[in-house]
């Protein structure tokens, strides 16, 4: 994506920064001049990722907090409008595998798959759009979904692949309500990308799957930069409730 993607003034709101995906994404617009407030549980790795932002000259406030937790996910916002001013784009990126059968996994693991996949972007959404609309001003949502909202295979992690197929569907329902207010939300549904949770999927198969991929590689997160920054950028002002699918052709259609 050429530099002329701007976002000086603009506040973004990433969740799950510590590792992967979303410490790209937070990397990624900071690096287009966006003020980012990284969000994780992690707190070391934040720290790691603030002063890497801030040694390139950007600007992040690390907020160690579990979406699980609604005191914590009610804070952020507010954290995010007292640094840096009212968030205009929010990238829902946070997520955990379920890695289980579906009649083998305790309710407790079931309530976080769901609480973290599926709750915790949609209470952080319905807040940044209800600030937004309250200051009358526009944003941008990108909601992360994967490849697997559309494929699986019966391995495992079926929880999961439910949670990111709501997540296609919260996308285009939340679009459709709040198009009059231009809050445009649109989701990413990557393929196979290196990060912590493939590593650990890579273990649990006992096998690199990118063998069986038509080119045989695995994504680098630097290969979403374009799709991120093209659904937070004014270039995609007439696009919203869009799911763009960045999976190499791995999987079948």
């Amino acid at each position: 994506m050429p530099q002329t993607v701007d976002l000086t003034g603009q506040t973004a709101v990433v969740t799950g920064c510590s590792s992967g995906l979303g410490r790209r994404f937070a990397v990624t617009l900071a690096e287009h001049g966006a003020s980012v407030v990284a969000v994780a549980r992690r707190a070391d790795r934040l720290g790691e990722l603030a002063d890497e932002i801030a040694a390139a000259g950007g600007a992040c406030l690390p907020l160690a907090a579990d979406l699980t937790d609604d005191e914590q996910l009610g804070g952020l916002l507010d954290a995010a409008e007292e640094r840096f001013g009212t968030a205009t784009i929010l990238v829902n990126n946070a997520g955990i595998p379920d890695a289980q059968h579906a009649t083998k996994m305790p309710v407790d693991l079931v309530d976080r798959v769901l609480g973290t996949n599926l709750r915790a972007p949609w209470l952080l959404s319905c807040d940044f759009a209800r600030r937004l609309i309250a200051a009358g001003a526009g944003g941008r949502v990108v909601n992360v979904s994967s490849m697997g909202a559309y494929e699986y295979r019966g391995g495992g992690a079926a929880l999961y692949s439910v949670t990111k197929a709501a997540v296609v569907r919260m996308t285009e329902v939340l679009a459709v309500e709040w198009a009059k207010f231009h809050i445009n939300v649109n989701a990413i549904a990557p393929g196979a990308f290196a990060s912590e949770m493939m590593d650990g999927m890579v273990r649990r198969i006992g096998g690199d799957p990118s063998r069986f991929f038509p080119r045989a590689r695995m994504g680098d997160p630097r290969q979403l930069d374009s799709s991120l920054l093209y659904l937070v950028s004014p270039h995609s002002e007439f696009v919203t409730g869009t799911v763009v699918k960045v999976d190499d052709g791995q999987g079948a259609r």
